[in-house]
């Protein structure tokens, strides 16, 4: 069995059941995060309703996170459900901003280490786990 993510009639991804429930449930525990709606509707016949707008700035929201954190585990954490949603993003043929950004220290979630505070997320390893993932996730 599966389940679809989609905007209207385009479908953006046909993941299984078990699949599709965590990456809601998951978008629902980021969102707090954040503090944005996921715009991932409520399931209905085996198909989440995706609001672009909405998700694409929950999205771009997420990735200034992940990219302005210099904690390991939080951007560990964020980095997998993260990549799963830029592919949706494109293949809704949308952008997210945040990626073009230069991104600064967010002083929440500062990680410190030897050598001083850790390095910011990499957006390079952000678009390489999306074409990894994009890979694995039919339509």
């Amino acid at each position: 069995m599966s389940q679809y993510f989609q905007a209207g009639d385009l479908v953006l991804w046909n993941p299984s059941n078990r699949v599709a429930e965590l990456f809601v449930r998951t978008s629902n525990a980021v969102a707090d995060l954040v503090d944005r709606p996921t715009g991932i509707g409520p399931m209905q016949a085996d198909e989440y309703d995706i609001d672009l707008d909405v998700f694409a700035d929950f999205v771009d929201a997420l990735v200034a996170q992940y990219l302005s954190s210099s904690h390991t585990i939080l951007r560990s954490l964020l980095e997998g459900f993260t990549a799963t949603a830029l592919v949706l993003v494109d293949r809704a043929g949308r952008s997210v901003r945040s990626l073009q950004a230069t991104a600064t220290l967010d002083p929440r979630d500062v990680s410190v280490g030897a050598g001083g505070i850790r390095p910011l997320g990499d957006p390079a390893r952000l678009h390489e786990l999306a074409s990894t993932h994009a890979a694995a996730m039919p339509v």
